[in-house]
């Protein structure tokens, strides 16, 4: 089977075509013939060399596909009922760059309806990421007197960004966004955010004017660094805040008697070291939640471009620009 592989760490240009034996699939795995292979920002670190696979996962980079199962075992753990010649979509913790790919069946969904494969390919990882950090590990949903808790997103254009807003508004809450000029700004607006050009304006100042000084009750942070200790500022009373990377650097100043005092959280977490168990549950509360919206258009999968396979190190470059709004994907 053909692959993208990683020469050796550095820039977009060692991504190289090459050619691979084609995997094969364990027990409790599909093999899945893939049509789209979504394109994340931790492929950018791992072809950097700054972000190595979990042990046992492929050195191939790729964090979700879409295409047809091909082969492998449905007798067990399936609980969408999935079969040999569905479409599916997948999160995988390596391998994706590649025409077929070894998956866990816990971690395949089908393919919503109405959604292309190249659709359906940008949504695992950015929807399993942002289930598992915004509502489950960030707790967003009613506050102690019942009114739907608000969310800030930073990087509000991003594949991640964009999937958050999405969904935060679609159950009901009020969402905010930060991103770095006007046009990405009117992206998020039309996603129904609150838009914040953080490099014209303080979000500090902005959200706590949105908010008539109270504050957002969750922070979903891409930055951390010297902006955690703003993003606290910016948090209510009892607010959360999450962080999932750290673009802005890896070290934050924390006032912990400001976290004390207003009784704040500050946690992070990663997914794709994380058990087959763990994934399977969030596919599942997807499934239920996430999936329908979906269907019905009130969540949509925002495809900026796509590229052939081949061409891997082109989007990989305009990753690295963050011109892009929303997800890249490469078509095998």
């Amino acid at each position: 089977m053909r692959v993208i592989e990683i020469a050796r760490p550095g820039g977009p240009e060692v991504l190289q075509l090459a050619q691979r034996p084609m995997p094969v699939p364990a027990p409790g795995e599909v093999l899945i013939r893939v049509a789209a292979s979504g394109v994340n920002r931790p492929d950018v670190f791992q072809r950097m060399g700054r972000y190595a696979p979990p042990p046992g996962a492929s050195d191939i980079p790729g964090l979700e596909v879409a295409g047809a199962i091909a082969d492998g075992d449905v007798s067990a753990g399936n609980p969408f009922g999935l079969k040999p010649g569905d479409a599916v979509c997948a999160l995988l913790a390596g391998g994706g760059y590649a025409e077929y790919a070894a998956v866990p069946l816990g971690q395949c969904l089908p393919v919503p309806k109405g959604l292309s494969l190249t659709e359906a390919a940008a949504l695992p990882e950015t929807f399993f990421t942002v289930w598992s950090n915004v509502f489950d590990r960030g707790g967003l949903g009613c506050g102690e007197g019942g009114p739907r808790e608000s969310l800030l997103v930073q990087g509000g254009s991003s594949g991640i960004g964009v999937a958050a807003i999405q969904l935060a508004h679609a159950l009901g809450h009020p969402v905010f966004a930060t991103a770095g000029s006007d046009a990405k700004c009117r992206v998020c607006e039309s996603l129904s955010a609150r838009a914040i050009n953080y490099k014209t304006e303080d979000f500090v100042e902005r959200v706590r004017a949105f908010t008539g000084g109270r504050g957002v009750d969750v922070i979903l942070d891409m930055v951390s660094g010297d902006y955690v200790a703003r993003e606290l500022e910016a948090l209510a009373e009892g607010g959360r805040l999450v962080a999932i990377a750290t673009l802005g650097g890896a070290s934050a100043a924390l006032d912990m008697g400001k976290l004390i005092r207003r009784r704040l959280t500050v946690t992070g977490s990663t997914l794709r070291p994380r058990p087959v168990a763990f994934k399977a549950a969030i596919a599942q509360r997807l499934h239920e939640v996430v999936w329908p919206l979906l269907e019905t258009g009130a969540v949509r999968s925002l495809v900026h471009e796509v590229f052939p396979a081949a061409d891997a190190a082109k989007a990989h470059a305009l990753m690295e620009t963050s011109a892009h709004i929303g997800k890249l994907v490469l078509c095998w």
